[in-house]
């Protein structure tokens, strides 16, 4: 796909604040559509490393036939910079930022503060209170969650999450981009964990207490859901994929919004305590170094 053959309902300039694994994700999601995408970061180090990762994906989106377009047309569609004050042009921005209130805040007023009063900004936060995070922003009606799933190109979920706020004009839109995305809209109402990170999170802590009273393995415990129930990935190697200090830091939250029923189990924070956070860094709940 070229830049001529962008979706009518997809905004033809994207940014990305954040350019790890989810937001290279993300970046590659709306550059592989035909938007010209625009990935913001911290330092020079990481604008480099984002580069990589968008680019890497956007070479394998070519090899699996994903898109027709030509490497070099998709590359030049893509700026990494560590300037907030780039985001001015852009029609719609995406933050991607780990998931702590404090960061998530000042970020998303930094970029609003920089966007056209009719650019919209979403947050990707997969637990956070969008209402919460509106209630910082001086335009609320503009904004709304957007959540990818990791990992991003081959996942066909989004789940779009509606504020107080969010204006309907805003919504309709979202559901365009999720469509021209290529993926599927789940669409809820502000609440802690919305849908998926409050289902996802109750199995796998609850797969996480078994593994803590010796009731099976992991590997036991995932394959009763997978073959079990259909579950493509089960939910402790998903755990693993996802980063047991983000399931971690979801747990807690969910626990002081919606009871003592989230409260993590002792095994994940040894785990964390111990570095074990996962694929990231090799081991969690499984061996990721072979």
């Amino acid at each position: 796909m070229s830049n001529s053959a962008l979706p009518s309902n997809l905004p033809a300039t994207v940014g990305v604040l954040g350019g790890g694994r989810m937001g290279a994700g993300i970046a590659h999601a709306f550059l592989v559509n035909g938007a010209n995408v625009l990935v913001v970061e911290r330092d020079e180090q990481s604008a480099e490393a984002a580069r990589e990762r968008v680019e890497s994906a956007a070479a394998k989106s070519i090899e699996r036939g994903a898109t027709d377009a030509n490497l070099d047309e998709m590359v030049s569609r893509l700026s990494v910079t560590v300037d907030y004050d780039d985001f001015k042009d852009r029609q719609l921005v995406v933050e991607a930022v780990p998931e702590d209130w404090d960061l998530k805040v000042a970020s998303l007023r930094g970029i609003e503060q920089r966007l056209a009063a009719d650019a919209y900004l979403a947050s990707n936060t997969s637990s956070l209170s969008v209402n919460g995070l509106a209630r910082e922003l001086k335009r609320p009606q503009n904004f709304l969650g957007l959540h990818f799933f990791n990992p991003v190109p081959a996942s066909t979920l989004i789940e779009v999450v509606l504020g107080e706020q969010t204006s309907e004009a805003l919504a309709h839109a979202a559901r365009g981009w999720v469509e021209a995305l290529g993926k599927t809209a789940v669409v809820v109402n502000d609440a802690p964990g919305f849908a998926s990170s409050r289902l996802g999170v109750a199995i796998a802590l609850e797969a996480m207490r078994m593994v803590e009273e010796g009731v099976a393995s992991a590997e036991d415990i995932d394959n009763a859901m997978v073959l079990g129930y259909k579950h493509p990935t089960g939910p402790l190697r998903t755990t693993d994929i996802v980063g047991l200090d983000v399931r971690l830091g979801i747990a807690e939250y969910l626990a002081s919004t919606l009871g003592e029923r989230f409260a993590p189990p002792q095994i994940l924070r040894d785990k964390v305590a111990r570095g074990e956070l996962g694929r990231k860094t090799g081991k969690g709940f499984f061996d990721w170094t072979t």
